[in-house]
């Protein structure tokens, strides 16, 4: 009896051990202790570092950025409240994370395109790129680079090359082709593309949000010194195609030098304000590094051999898919070494 009941005694006892270990659950850093680091303060940061690349639009473009930014943010703002409500769950448009997507996918569509395309866009990106995978921290593609995605599949007329020359005498600067479609339409050749200074500037054509390097890189920079955005990520992604890129140029299989692939297109927007995204890029330092590393490559292969003329969205999407391995295969070694194996 004395060694049923000890054995009893010690198995509730390992039972209460294993209950006790089931509470306690251990997650790879960063863990922060930090408790004025939060979703809001973090997606503020976003909208005052997109503040220079608004501006320089609003210039550029006029009211039509107003439209099309305006109908992204309101769509989106709607379709959260709608589909968490659907959900049961509460609405979190407090965190301005919607925002920020309607921001963003407004940015990286052209000036023409009807109003019907930020529409679905932006509840594409929240109903699929957001809400289908449980919400704002669960989510493995980016957002606003689903939505966009989607429409410019949906619809490819009116997100081709034809909607950045469309005819208006209003704005100077969107009757002529986007840098990157000329360099396209050159096939390997020098295209008669903007000078540098044009293309720092923005005062060229593309989408809303892509022309102006300079105004990218302010709020950029801004974003990494509030430690919003990890450096890591745009560093590796320019370093990236500032490689690959002036291999294509030196071998001819590209037109555009290093500079102009660099300010050309949504290199530095996506690299600063969308590759970036905390929830769809990996959490260690190294990861973040080869992620970038990734993006830079995609963009450079998709600008070089395939039949778009830029590359960003895909090469953002298809480095997301890949984040948990990177995740997986950058665990830092912890410190003093790894923990030895009982023998």
């Amino acid at each position: 009896m004395p060694e049923a009941e000890a054995q009893n005694k010690t198995d509730g006892g390992t039972e209460e051990v294993q209950a006790v270990k089931r509470s306690v659950w251990v997650a790879p850093s960063p863990h922060l202790s930090d408790t004025s680091v939060t979703t809001r303060g973090m997606m503020l940061d976003v909208l005052i570092g997109l503040a220079p690349v608004v501006a320089v639009s609003l210039i550029v473009f006029g009211w039509y950025l107003v439209i099309q930014v305006g109908l992204c943010v309101l769509t989106a703002l709607a379709a959260e409240s709608l589909f968490m409500k659907m959900c049961g769950r509460p609405v979190p448009i407090g965190d301005y994370s919607a925002a920020v997507t309607g921001v963003i996918l407004g940015l990286s569509l052209p000036w023409s395109v009807p109003w019907y395309i930020p529409v679905i866009g932006a509840a594409a990106a929240i109903g699929l790129g957001k809400v289908v995978f449980g919400g704002l921290g669960n989510n493995i593609f980016n957002p606003a680079m689903v939505g966009r995605a989607f429409v410019m599949l949906s619809f490819a007329r009116e997100m081709g090359a034809s909607a950045y020359v469309k005819a208006t005498g209003a704005i100077a600067a969107v009757t002529q082709a986007t840098p990157l479609a000329a360099a396209k339409e050159a096939a390997g050749a020098v295209a008669d593309l903007p000078g540098l200074w044009p293309l720092f500037l923005g005062t060229h054509n593309g989408s809303l949000g892509e022309t102006s390097a300079i105004a990218c890189l302010a709020g950029g920079l801004y974003l990494c010194w509030r430690r919003s955005a990890s450096w890591e990520i745009p560093v590796a992604v320019l370093g990236s195609v500032i490689v690959l890129g002036g291999l294509s140029s030196l071998v001819n299989l590209t037109g555009l030098t290093v500079p102009q692939q660099l300010f050309s297109g949504a290199l530095l927007f996506g690299a600063f304000f969308i590759a970036t995204d905390p929830v769809t890029s990996p959490l260690t330092p190294r990861g973040k590094i080869w992620f970038g590393l990734g993006v830079g490559f995609f963009v450079v292969l998709i600008r070089v051999f395939s039949g778009y003329p830029e590359g960003v969205m895909f090469a953002v999407l298809l480095m997301n898919s890949a984040v948990p391995l990177i995740n997986q295969w950058t665990v830092p070694r912890p410190v003093g070494g790894p923990v030895p194996e009982k023998a």
